[in-house]
């Protein structure tokens, strides 16, 4: 290695940034003149505006208002994109790189299927690495044997898998992902009769693995007797004795009712005090359970950058984006998450880099310690990381822990292991608050920790190689997207409001930008505001005649269309310069807005209701179950409304009421002739009715499973003729 040669070189995708900036000052000067429209309706005379409702003005300004400042929030992420390129091949010898240890996490074997972890598991310990320098340790929430018998079970198959990838190269690790894919014949014409025989013979134990866990998860698990909510500390390492493998461990925290586990983070900080006892890594890449390392190189690459001279000094983690296999041509969801990972994170890592995204990072251990062991007193380290001696001893660089000579050093190590993955070690002590560890504050603790990472002076990076290094399985039905997003959107509402609001805790922390970012991410559910106020007001008052915007001779006219058309076209810039096309572009419209009036409403009240202490936090794993009539509709283009009807009633209820207003307000413009006055509230309606097609579809059209239920459809009108009633009392007269 040639150490006056970069590691990684970063590139300002300048004309990008010149094309966002002067985008921001069009657009901003545009809405300073509708701010300045509906201010001065307040200040006319009275008997000028004696016709026009004071309520519903007001309401619909503060939308406006709303909806700007989330805007102009949003533009922070868009004012230096970059790209990196990377050198793995610049890398020091095998033998000079640091160790690594992989934590993945699981809860719930019935939700999270045990075939599945196990084939991430696999991938995991197949990263091109050196073996003895790579550790895979799994955290089972679920306190299930069957999650233990299916690491063993997995743990025996890698003895054969691994070494098979070694030798032909191999770069689809995950052994299901590379049998049912055609990448298994990728260059196969340049291999001979040999390889094809190895082949068969793993394909064959691979198939056995498959039926023998398959068959334990029939059975209901290896003596499983559902000890997921009230059990001890279970610490298991499998294989240490095997120099060419790396060592797999399992580990099951203490579970009492009595005490707060903090779902995934606390899962998080017991594999990172567990860790310590037993490889002390000094990287670490954090996994969902189904998110599969897709390219065994990707530690190479992280390593470019955690190694690399000028970043690493405060470089605290490096993220890849995620990817998913299971992605239909019209992603109907937008499952892919295209604006986060294409456009969001990218501009994130030309300031002080991309937020921690939960899975698929490359985290370096002594920035989640956050206090240095130098000039601290003994007693200070206890009360800050707790009573062990041996893991304050572990916070040392220099501790190197070796498992695998046996002997009974290895019960010693286990004992103390245990002792750190008990429910009472973290009393007294300042772990999972702003000091040490993952943080407690939030069910979005990947956002949480990652800011105070930031504002404590670190930084991170966002890598994004052509060949996707983390690939899992994402949400194809409706029900499972907005259960997810109301758990994000209460997360990150948790944030806003809590100590770590970013218009609070950040300014004098972290960069005035990065922290803007971090603004906009805490509050962007808030657009259920804005959005359900222009899903209701104009069509009330459109309804009755009522105009709310200019009319078409009057010179202000103009700055609304505008306003609406430069969002569209530079979303629509976004989306095609990631790939993507005008269907895409009306897929993330349509799922923003439905998102808005469900799961960003149901989130942030959630997340209010447990500030002010009126229910406790919950945290509910996203199923990973593949349901075939579920994956049939949406590879069909095809919503499914098979939802909670609290939820699906809302969004039907919207629908309607813009319905029933669109009707009455054309018919009103056809007799009377007023098109002047309300053709903005018109359009907005029918713009409104495009975007929910599929709701429509569902209601009246639709004859299958996943259509809209009678009930709802006939529950919704009554909604929305209560709401046109009392509205028209309460907002109008």
């Amino acid at each position: 290695m040639d150490s006056s040669l970069p590691l990684q070189l970063c590139y300002v995708r300048k004309s990008t940034a010149i094309i966002n900036r002067w985008y921001t000052l069009i657009h901003s000067t545009a809405l300073m003149a509708l701010v300045y429209y509906r201010a001065s309706f307040l200040f006319q005379n009275p008997e000028n505006r004696a016709h026009t409702p004071t309520s519903p003005w007001l309401l619909v300004f503060a939308g406006e208002l709303i909806l700007s400042f989330i805007w102009l929030l949003g533009q922070a992420y868009r004012w230096r994109p970059v790209t990196r390129t990377l050198f793995p091949e610049r890398l020091p010898e095998d033998k000079h790189l640091p160790a690594i240890d992989v934590f993945i996490c699981t809860a719930d074997p019935k939700r999270e299927p045990t075939f599945g972890v196990m084939n991430t598991v696999i991938s995991a310990m197949a990263l091109d690495y050196p073996p003895e320098r790579l550790h895979v340790y799994v955290s089972d929430d679920g306190g299930s044997s069957l999650t233990l018998y299916g690491m063993k079970e997995a743990w025996a198959f890698a003895r054969s898998w691994l070494p098979f990838c070694r030798t032909h190269g191999i770069k689809t690790r995950c052994p299901e992902a590379y049998f049912s894919s055609a990448e298994n014949d990728e260059g196969a014409d340049l291999r001979g009769t040999e390889f094809f025989e190895e082949r068969k013979k793993i394909k064959k134990e691979f198939e056995l693995f498959r039926e023998r866990v398959m068959r334990a998860t029939e059975n209901g698990g290896i003596g499983d007797k559902s000890i997921s909510g009230d059990h001890p500390s279970i610490i298991e390492v499998i294989g240490a004795e095997e120099a060419e493998m790396p060592i797999l461990v399992y580990v099951s925290r203490e579970k009492r009712p009595s005490h707060p586990h903090h779902f995934k983070a606390g899962a998080l900080n017991v594999l990172l005090r567990v860790s310590s006892m037993i490889s002390n890594s000094p990287y670490i890449l954090v996994l969902d359970c189904d998110m599969y390392c897709n390219d065994p190189a990707s530690v190479r690459q992280a390593m470019c950058c955690h190694l690399d001279p000028i970043l690493s000094p405060s470089l605290a983690f490096v993220q890849f984006p995620q990817r998913f296999h299971n992605i239909s041509s019209n992603d109907i969801y937008d499952s892919q998450m295209r604006s986060a990972f294409s456009t969001l994170w990218e501009g994130m890592d030309g300031l002080d880099g991309p937020v921690l995204s939960g899975t698929g990072f490359y985290m370096k251990r002594v920035a989640l310690y956050g206090t240095s062991i130098q000039d601290t007193s003994l007693t200070e380290l206890r009360q800050t990381f707790g009573y062990s001696d041996e893991f304050i001893k572990s916070l040392s660089p220099k501790y190197l822990p070796n498992i695998s000579n046996g002997g009974d050093s290895v019960s010693v190590i286990l004992k103390e292991a245990r002792l750190l993955a008990s429910c009472q070690f973290e009393n007294q002590t300042k772990w999972g608050e702003e000091q040490v560890g993952v943080l407690y504050h939030s069910v979005s603790e990947d956002v949480v920790t990652g800011y105070t990472l930031h504002c404590k002076g670190w930084t991170s990076v966002f890598c994004v190689p052509s060949r996707p290094q983390f690939v899992g399985s994402s949400v194809t039905n409706l029900n499972d997207l907005l259960v997810q997003g109301t758990r994000w959107s209460s997360g990150l509402v948790d944030v806003g409001i809590s100590k770590f609001c970013p218009f609070i805790y950040g300014p004098l922390k972290t960069s005035f930008l990065e922290n803007i970012c971090y603004s906009e991410l805490s509050f962007f559910p808030f657009y259920f505001l804005p959005v359900w106020c222009f899903g209701t007001i104009p069509q009330l008052c459109l309804f009755h005649g009522v105009p709310l915007y200019p009319e078409v001779s009057n010179s202000f006219f103009g700055v609304f269309p505008f306003i609406f058309l430069s969002a569209c076209s530079k979303h629509l810039l976004e989306v095609i310069l990631a790939g993507g096309s005008i269907q895409t572009w009306s897929n993330e419209q349509r799922i923003w807005m439905i998102k808005s009036v469900t799961s960003h409403l149901y989130g942030s009240l959630d997340a209010i209701m447990k500030r002010i202490s009126m229910r406790k936090a919950s945290f509910l794993p996203t199923n990973k179950v593949v349901d075939s009539d579920h994956v049939k509709l949406y590879q069909m283009g095809k919503f499914d409304f098979r939802i909670s009807t609290t939820v699906l009633a809302s969004m039907v209820t919207l629908v309607v009421l813009n319905m029933v207003a669109f009707m009455a307000g054309l018919a009103r413009a056809i007799v009377f002739g007023n098109w002047e006055k309300m053709l903005i509230q018109v359009l907005l309606s029918l713009y409104i009715l495009i975007m929910s097609y599929p709701v429509i579809e569902g209601m009246i059209l639709r004859k299958d499973k996943g259509r809209i239920p009678y009930s709802v459809t006939l529950l919704s009108i009554v909604f929305a003729m209560v709401f046109l009633t009392l509205g028209s009392v309460v907002l109008l007269y």
